[in-house]
């Protein structure tokens, strides 16, 4: 009876794991609001300091040496015991079915324990950093952070991708071919040449995704070859029915708070008060009238700095960072400030309020001093419908504008999964940039 008993109860908690482990989020989300700043980037070149490492995409070659490296605050500015675990995922960013050991090389259960207290900050926090442990496929992986003591407590999750590039992927960007989209839309034209590498059927074997700027919320997928050279076993994809064009949008906006002594770039003024410090980031305007102006940017992207210290990981103060639209109220509609500092989600976090006062919309959001990009998003009024036919949930061309001269970088990512394999690879992945300036 006793024997049946542990048995009972050791089956018991798998199924309760197994349940548990289900319910993990797939996508980038921060569950806890004292959380904040939360940075994943593979740390490239000589100085693994440097403020810029953090504007590389999360996608790093098994091939290559490159460790990636997760950076997060926590504003409680007490001690808590973080652990986190991996979770494999399919092209789609649907959970894949292997198993732990599949893809990991150690027990798939990490514990957080490198962190510093802040030095010299109004807003208390303690920074986190942990060196992401290596993986043994190539593919899609969720890194998700948790409560060590009650694991069902998520904090946040970060999606990242490796990639072993075993086709090659040769691409163009250029202004769209359609002449009634040549000033607004941009198109990616691309060949994959598959020679070495074997697939069955080359036509219905790759899964491609084309990304904008990084944004998860900008992604082409579902094409198909419009010509398979099977002799030079090459793959074009030259679409007729532009589905593979993208709106050029804007350059992004950007202000500079990495000192509180004087005003930055594009900030008004700053209140220092005893507990906090307040940046008025200047009032901006509608963009989607008038002519293109180029200015340069991160592509939507922010870097964390402390212009004093150079220190921004733990002398980096927390400010209030007021945004003010003048425009009218827009009925039944709803308007965020739209950056990647929030995964560019729609959210409480960065939604804006009108005032009549100042016959504009204003937010007041939390950010960690540095240079961070930024634009307006709307809800409530559908985008213009795309020709890649992408689900864009707000409307950044009635306030930002589309442009074909837009500089944008694009990822392109090519998905197989080998024959008896139970998930889908990264075997393909390329960067090109449209209409670079630096």
């Amino acid at each position: 009876m006793r024997s049946f008993f542990r048995l009972f109860l050791l089956l018991n908690g798998v199924v309760m794991v197994q349940a548990s482990a289900q319910n993990l989020p797939t996508e980038d989300r921060i569950a806890d609001p004292a959380i904040k700043t939360v940075m994943l980037y593979p740390v490239l070149g000589n100085d693994p300091t440097d403020p810029a490492q953090t504007l590389n995409p999360p996608i790093i070659d098994q091939s290559v040496e490159t460790q990636l490296m997760l950076e997060f605050d926590d504003l409680t500015a007490t001690f808590r015991p973080f652990r986190a675990k991996f979770v494999h995922c399919n092209a789609d960013w649907q959970r894949s079915i292997l198993n732990d050991i599949e893809f990991t090389y150690e027990y798939n259960d990490y514990p957080i324990q490198d962190y510093q207290i802040s030095q010299n900050t109004k807003i208390p926090y303690y920074h986190y950093r942990f060196p992401v442990p290596k993986v043994k496929l190539p593919g899609n992986y969720v890194l998700v952070v948790y409560n060590e003591r009650n694991p069902n407590q998520i904090y946040f999750s970060r999606r990242f991708s490796t990639y072993l590039n075993r086709v090659g992927v040769s691409a163009t960007a250029q202004f769209a071919n359609d002449p009634q989209l040549r000033f607004t839309d941009q198109q990616i034209n691309f060949e994959i040449s598959y020679r070495g590498y074997p697939l069955i059927s080359p036509q219905d074997d790759l899964k491609i995704v084309i990304r904008q700027n990084f944004r998860d919320d900008r992604v082409i997928t579902g094409l198909r070859p419009t010509n398979v050279r099977a002799f030079d076993n090459l793959l074009e994809y030259r679409l007729f029915d532009l589905k593979n064009t993208f709106p050029g949008g804007n350059e992004y906006r950007y202000f500079d708070t990495r000192t509180v002594l004087s005003r930055g770039n594009y900030i008004e003024r700053i209140d220092r008060k005893e507990d906090r410090n307040t940046a008025f980031v200047q009032t901006d305007g509608i963009r989607s009238v008038g002519a293109y102006v180029q200015t340069d940017d991160f592509n939507g992207q922010y870097v964390i700095d402390h212009l004093e210290t150079r220190i921004g990981a733990t002398q980096a103060d927390y400010i209030t960072t007021v945004f003010t639209l003048r425009m009218d109220e827009v009925p039944n509609a709803e308007l965020f400030v739209n950056s990647a500092f929030n995964f560019w989600r729609l959210d409480d976090l960065n939604r804006m309020s009108y005032v009549p006062d100042l016959h504009a919309y204003r937010a007041d959001i939390q950010l960690k001093q540095g240079v961070y990009n930024y634009n307006y998003s709307l809800k409530g009024i559908p985008p213009p419908v795309s020709r890649s036919g992408m689900n864009l949930t707000g409307n950044e061309t009635l306030i930002e504008g589309n442009y074909s001269d837009t500089e944008n970088e694009y990822e392109i990512l090519v998905y197989h999964r080998p024959p008896a394999s139970r998930a889908d690879q990264l075997v393909g992945y390329r960067r090109i940039g449209y209409n670079k300036r630096k």
